[in-house]
């Protein structure tokens, strides 16, 4: 499966969800939305801090999300790997396992954009 099926596939899941528990998810897009505004870091900062969270926490949703999210801000192939670099650092071997996991979302989605 691609990692844009698989992009899909849980955007469909996360409407069903929404639909039985609007409130929870509504509250948890008010987060969402609230960091994406430029203060001190630019909301393209924050979706690397994003991304690196993802990869240590070996949530491939969340790279998903995140990874597409840095595709639409623009962000280049070089800025993602030196991320994922510094999630190889803290994480070892397994950032280095879903470090590769990224970068292939990330190529795949920069390819279709």
């Amino acid at each position: 499966m691609s990692w844009t099926t698989k992009l899909n596939d849980t955007k469909k899941q996360l409407k069903e969800l929404g639909g039985m528990i609007p409130d929870t998810v509504a509250g948890f897009g008010a987060i969402g939305k609230s960091v994406k505004k430029n203060g001190a870091l630019t909301f393209k900062e924050k979706e690397y801090v994003a991304l690196g969270i993802a990869v240590a926490t070996r949530c491939e949703p969340c790279i998903l999300f995140h990874t597409e999210a840095l595709v639409k801000l623009g962000a280049t192939r070089e800025e993602f790997s030196e991320v994922l670099a510094t999630c190889i650092q803290m994480g070892g071997g397994p950032g280095l396992m879903y470090s590769g996991k990224a970068l292939e979302v990330f190529d795949e989605l920069t390819t279709k954009a």
